[in-house]
């Protein structure tokens, strides 16, 4: 009798929980910013889903429910990793956590980027947001989940990804228009009123 259940068990996991690969395979990148640690982190998600499955709910949004796991697992793995970094010089403990930070930062998400076709401006506009406004923009614009997806994802309410993925669009806006006036694909604001007094 546990045999049949254990192997019914397996079946729902299996239909459930592993369509969703891809999805959080691309979220894990995009926290990551490096393939291997985003391997070992969907790894470590599917087998926290596994030893949980009891506590899933069926029929409700089993993407969001592995999005969180895998959010959480990625916010304490950095939590031991900084944690870790410590010594009796506060000079070598503050170089060495501007290390790990650098490196955590270090790649970006030009693999993850470079499957959606975008440019270096918009990888570059992405990654310089406060990680709680990237955060949305990864889950809704770039993993396509619905608001309320995110929501449960990130424990807060609908009005907080709403609120957050419009302020981080207006900054990704002005990063890409900066962008752009720098690269001369748009006058500056000056250039553009001066023209149009002169008309």
């Amino acid at each position: 009798m546990a045999d049949e259940r254990k192997l019914q068990r397996d079946r729902e996991f299996h239909a459930e929980a592993l369509r969703w690969l891809p999805e959080v395979t691309r979220f894990a990148l995009s926290l990551t910013r490096d393939e291997s640690d985003a391997d070992d982190l969907v790894q470590e998600t599917y087998l926290k889903a596994y030893e949980a499955w009891d506590t899933y709910t069926p029929g409700t949004e089993c993407r969001g429910w592995l999005f969180t796991i895998c959010r959480h697992s990625f916010y304490r793995r950095r939590l031991r990793e900084e944690r870790q970094v410590t010594c009796d010089d506060p000079e070598l403990e503050a170089l060495a956590a501007v290390a790990v930070h650098a490196s955590a930062r270090q790649g970006g998400y030009a693999d993850l980027f470079a499957r959606f076709d975008l440019s270096e401006a918009i990888d570059r506009a992405i990654a310089a947001l406060p990680e709680a406004f990237r955060d949305v923009v990864l889950l809704v614009d770039v993993n396509d989940q619905s608001y309320e997806a995110a929501a449960d994802t990130l424990d807060v309410p609908v009005g907080t990804v709403r609120s957050r993925l419009f302020r981080a669009r207006r900054l990704l806006q002005e990063a890409l228009i900066d962008h752009a006036r720098d690269a001369g694909l748009v006058r500056a604001q000056t250039d553009a009123g001066a023209n149009r007094h002169e008309s």
